[in-house]
């Protein structure tokens, strides 16, 4: 196995590149505007060339693995979207069909393509904010602003689902509190209508830029091999040219309904993982076309009754439905013993959730599959021998998210 150690490399090492005739150190971060999000990379710096990087992770760990052995399974959720804040429905949606998974809730059909319009506007609203960004740090900000507005517009489609915009806590376990409003279906119909072309200036922007092209192709690339050693999923896996993606492999909420197809790149760089990332987006509109013109008609939600609140008019009114709001609210109701785990192809690769209940009101032992925190430990092996501007091009096409990094 090759000696990776700093000190290893230290004596190995020769170069005219030091300044004053000597190696220094720099923090990378945990200022949030050098590593977009609070996260720390300590570079070991020949000149402007980084000899070894060491991460320091857990700046905002929120222990919210441990809080929801205290907390009713609808009361989790709020932690889920608090994860990858950048596509929330996604954890939201996710975390629903797990603890269903556990408790054998059928859904209906009207509810997993209603999930998948909702999962697949907000990988939108995901990827345009990892590529905007990618471009800003690349020194094209205008890219940035331009879809900034786009992603206003899904948050208002946001808003007409759950009342907020950013963490959401969208859906109930077994479907959703309401059904699609009519402003919900307008926004919509606009979206699809009139987003392509807005996007396509951005690709014409970005894509065949010879500035933008010089200054990503070859940063920060993985071979598959390795990609697949570390565990990677989602984008950052596709780009090395593996067509892996969870809505194919492990199919839920009705995927196999849909036609789409997996983009995936060559070389596993900086400019291979913006470009999956601009197909995907392509690839999404073409699923949330299908499903939203194919909405099958039926309720919005399950038939459970220990998890869906009752009707708010029959609280007011119906001792019965007082009592059922009271108990779903404050988590009393035992779910049946079990060990599941479910995936959903997050914004930025696999998220999955590891569920242990030992049947009681609270899981027993919930684990978060984080796609940040396994892809996250290539980060010093990409950059190695690169110069710092690449290191910053490279951590943002990886699209790493601290909230969902150190949960």
């Amino acid at each position: 196995m090759k000696d990776n150690s700093l000190s290893n490399i230290l004596n190995q090492h020769n170069s005219n590149e030091q300044i004053d005739g000597q190696l220094y150190t720099l923090n990378l971060g945990p200022t949030h505007p050098a590593t977009h999000g609070i996260f720390q990379n300590v570079l070991t710096m020949d000149g402007e060339r980084i000899l070894h990087a060491e991460q320091t992770v857990g700046y905002i760990h929120r222990a919210f693995e441990k809080i929801s052995e205290r907390r009713n399974y609808a009361q989790i959720t709020t932690l889920t979207d608090r994860m990858n804040y950048c596509s929330a429905p996604i954890n939201n949606i996710g975390w629903h069909m797990t603890v269903e998974k556990l408790i054998g809730v059928k859904v209906p059909k009207r509810v997993d393509y209603m999930r998948v319009i909702l999962m697949e506007l907000a990988r939108i609203g995901d990827h345009l904010i990892c590529n905007g960004v990618t471009g800003m740090d690349a020194g094209a900000i205008t890219g940035l602003t331009y879809m900034f507005i786009e992603r206003e517009r899904i948050y208002d489609m946001y808003e007409q689902i759950c009342g907020a915009r950013m963490t959401t806590n969208m859906g109930r376990i077994g479907g959703f509190e309401r059904d699609f409003t009519p402003k919900f279906h307008e926004l919509l119909k606009d979206f699809l209508k009139t987003f392509p072309a807005r996007f396509q200036e951005f690709c014409n922007l970005l894509e065949r830029n010879r500035i933008f092209m010089d200054r990503t192709i070859g940063a920060g690339a993985i071979s598959a091999e390795r990609a697949l050693s570390y565990g990677f999923t989602g984008p950052n896996l596709r780009a090395t040219g593996v067509d892996y993606d969870v809505r194919v492999a492990e199919p839920y909420s009705s995927y196999e309904d849909f036609d789409f197809i997996i983009p995936v790149g060559t070389s596993g760089d900086t400019y291979d993982r913006f470009m999956v990332r601009q197909q995907e987006i392509w690839e999404s509109l073409k699923i949330i076309n299908q499903a939203y013109d194919n909405l099958p008609e039926g309720p919005f939600h399950a038939d459970v009754p220990e998890f869906y609140l009752p009707e708010k008019a029959d609280v007011y009114k119906k001792m019965e439905a007082l009592i059922y709001h009271f108990k779903i609210v404050m988590g009393e109701t035992d779910v049946p013993k079990g060990e599941v785990y479910h995936a959903v192809e997050g914004g930025n690769g696999e998220l999955g959730f590891y569920l242990v209940s030992d049947g009681g009101r609270s899981p027993y032992r919930l684990h978060f599959r984080r796609p940040c925190f396994i892809y996250y430990q290539a980060y010093p092996e990409m950059i190695t021998g690169s110069v710092i501007s690449d290191a910053i091009v490279t951590m943002c096409s990886m699209n790493v998210i601290a909230g969902e990094l150190d949960a």
